[in-house]
């Protein structure tokens, strides 16, 4: 039996899975790690306890299925995109990971803004100028820390995103690599090349050689080594950021499939083919994957907020112990009564991107509950996806009829069909919502024979509930237009 290890490095935890050639989940384990706040705007991860989250949940998955680690034929990676480690030429971190939810350079992307450099980092990128993408952590991290930028220079310091940092460690520092996904979250490739672009990395005043090279999504960028939990030698061979691997993981390969991944922020992420489209209305365009020498490209639309905003329910108000309370709570009321919740806690994200933007939750009267803000709560998170959708639909010109959900929320039946009511849009949802690892493990057993085409993946996709819109026009116009108002107070 072919066992793959999938790690998938998120946000506010880590999760290995092993699963078998039938792409049956053999071991799964999470391991969560501390958020680190310092002031308001700023999120920090250390990343010591990362690689913590990420040994134990490893150890936890082979005790579970009681091997030495032998067995695993491969390992794929996905991760977190856009948070951004620093570390030494001995391999320690020189800074905590500047989160992606951190929006401390926003002053220097407005910055960048008033000197008119928007249309060269759209057209070069993809992307739209915004604290969300690395570069700008890069550049304040040699700006800041006393030192780094002389050692940088000197070649003594290495970047990289999450999956950077992890074949680093697990290969014992032998390797420094990244998947073209990942570095089109960067703000420093060139989305056509392929490849680091000298005027934006000039521009993010960013020496060339801190960074890692780019490699497909599916290969083999290295082996085990000197790990005491794994064997040596067993192949690296399979990475994508997050989103792109769950648009993988959905079998999202043609053109025009869409995926919406509902973590602690949400995604929307269309597959647009061999070519990006340049986005009209503030969407982005980014590498999906690369296997071979065929690049396939995407559109996408980020939240940054969505099973955060259940989290701080939960941790920050207290009105719930945990996040599955919810759907029972919002289910009590039918309305929320004219409550909005706005989950802005780190800025607003596309469309909008405004950085400065913070929650809000408006229409409160005494006769609300906490069953009304559990509701606006829900609300809140398909309202945000909604716009994304819409944009999307503008930029393609039609209407999309169908997407295929994941992530630990999509469970959540409520906030389906709200998303379905809210968009329009039939909601598939498949039977494993853990399509990011599954993603990371489909990558990397293409890569090391498990599987031979993508008509062998695609066998083991189940369906295990689809939710039609059931509300009219009328209801659906009237919590848009209250939605919009919120938005414009946040």
């Amino acid at each position: 039996m072919k066992k793959i290890l999938a790690i998938d490095q998120g946000t506010t935890g880590t999760t290995a899975l092993v699963i078998d050639e039938a792409q049956a989940v053999l071991a799964r384990k999470t391991v969560e790690f501390p958020q680190i706040y310092p002031i308001p705007g700023l999120v920090e991860h250390d990343p010591k306890a990362i690689w913590e989250s990420v040994l134990e949940a490893i150890r936890s998955v082979l005790a579970i299925i009681d091997s030495s680690g032998k067995d695993i034929d491969c390992i794929g990676i996905t991760n977190q995109r856009e948070t951004t480690i620093l570390w030494d030429d001995e391999g320690n971190p020189v800074y905590n990971a500047i989160v992606w939810q951190d929006r401390r350079t926003a002053s220097f992307c407005e910055q960048l803004k008033q000197e008119g450099h928007d249309a060269l980092i759209a057209d070069r990128s993809g992307l739209v100028i915004d604290p969300y993408f690395s570069g700008t952590k890069i550049r304040w991290l040699l700006e800041e820390v006393a030192g780094l930028r002389r050692k940088a220079e000197n070649g003594r310091i290495r970047f990289g995103t999450i999956d950077s940092f992890l074949v680093n460690r697990l290969t014992n520092g032998d390797v420094h690599v990244t998947d073209v996904s990942n570095a089109s979250r960067t703000m420093l490739m060139n989305l056509r090349s392929c490849q680091w672009d000298d005027e934006l990395t000039s521009l993010m005043d960013i020496p060339k050689r801190i960074l890692p090279e780019i490699r497909s999504s599916s290969e083999i960028y290295g082996r085990t080594k000197q790990l005491g939990i794994l064997p040596d030698g067993i192949p690296i061979s399979g990475m994508a950021g997050d989103q792109q691997a769950a648009l993988f993981g959905q079998l999202g390969f043609e053109v025009g499939d869409v995926k919406c991944t509902y973590g602690t922020g949400s995604f929307v992420v269309m597959n647009t083919g061999d070519r990006p489209i340049a986005s009209t209305h503030r969407l982005l365009s980014t590498v999906a994957w690369q296997i071979g020498q065929k690049t396939v490209y995407a559109l996408e639309g980020s939240a940054f907020i969505a099973g955060a905003a259940v989290q701080w329910i939960r941790d920050g108000l207290g009105l719930i112990k945990s996040a599955s309370e919810i759907e029972g709570l919002a289910e009590k009321v039918d309305s929320a009564e004219g409550v909005y919740f706005v989950p802005a806690l780190t800025g607003l994200g596309a469309p909008h991107w405004r950085a400065t933007a913070r929650g809000l939750i408006t229409g409160i009267n005494r006769g609300t509950t906490r069953n009304h803000l559990a509701r606006a709560t829900l609300e809140g998170i398909a309202l945000q996806n909604m716009e994304l959708i819409e944009a999307m639909q503008r930029d393609l010109g039609r209407q999309i009829m169908q997407i295929k959900v994941d992530g630990g929320a999509a469970s959540n039946n409520l906030l389906m069909q709200l998303q379905a009511d809210l968009s329009g849009v039939t909601i598939v949802r498949p039977r494993m919502v853990e399509t990011t690892a599954l993603g990371a493990a489909l990558l990397a057993g293409l890569a090391n024979g498990v599987w031979k085409s993508f008509s062998e993946l695609s066998a083991a996709w189940k369906e295990d509930r689809r939710f039609t819109p059931e509300r009219d026009h009328r209801w659906r116009q009237s919590m848009i237009d209250g939605w919009r108002a919120a938005v414009q107070k946040a």
